[in-house]
């Protein structure tokens, strides 16, 4: 499990891809990799993977079709910043939200505006995705836990919610660099999709009948 607070934007050292099936990122991360063990779980722009190989402050991490599809990771390239945030301890501090590091779909930077100090981004999502996401209540974005500032109505055929950055967010995540465009990794608040599977399964009530 993660919070979704950013420990360090690591490097993406190399992409070795083996077709459409898989590939193996090279990353370095002198922050994320101290006391890192092979074996261990490590979100990589919010996507939640093991470490391999690890020697000093580089180590590998494999990624399987499924996540090159259903994430920006099979976008990345040598030399490209990614944020990186190591799992919870038990018993640790949660100073975000619960993160699984599960993406649930890719979205889009539609809008960024600077007020003062802190920002606003607008961000397109997959239509399947709105209705998990409310006002108020928590996403990650690239890994990053936010809360959500404003979201279209439901009819919107082009989703889309907001949130806000602070300056340590705009320093310290690669959101603060974020291009309008730009593709993100999006994991809805998890609470949302098990209470709609929760309830798929409650059995529909059948009026009663007129008494005679």
């Amino acid at each position: 499990m993660f919070t979704g607070i950013i420990a360090e934007q690591g490097k993406v050292l190399s992409v070795e891809h083996d077709g459409d099936t898989s590939a193996t990122l090279r990353l370095h991360a002198p922050v994320s990799t101290d006391g890192l063990s092979s074996g261990g779980s490590i979100a990589v722009n919010g996507v939640c993977l093991t470490a391999t190989d690890i020697d000093g402050a580089d180590f590998s991490v494999d990624v399987m079709g499924e996540t090159l599809v259903r994430s920006t990771i099979g976008g990345l390239a040598a030399g490209d910043p990614v944020n990186l945030e190591r799992c919870v301890p038990a018993g640790g501090r949660l100073d975000g939200h619960v993160v699984q590091g599960h993406v649930d779909g890719v979205g889009q930077l539609l809008e960024r505006e600077a007020l003062g100090n802190w920002d606003r981004l607008r961000f397109g999502v997959p239509s399947g995705l709105a209705r998990y996401i409310a006002e108020k209540g928590s996403i990650a974005i690239d890994g990053v836990s936010l809360t959500v500032t404003a979201v279209s109505p439901a009819p919107e055929p082009a989703p889309w919610f907001e949130v806000g950055l602070i300056p340590t967010t705009l320093a310290e995540t690669g959101l603060g660099a974020k291009a309008v465009g730009g593709a993100v990794n999006l994991e809805v608040d998890v609470l949302a999709k098990y209470t709609e599977r929760l309830l798929a399964f409650v059995p529909t009530a059948h009026p009663r009948k007129a008494a005679s």
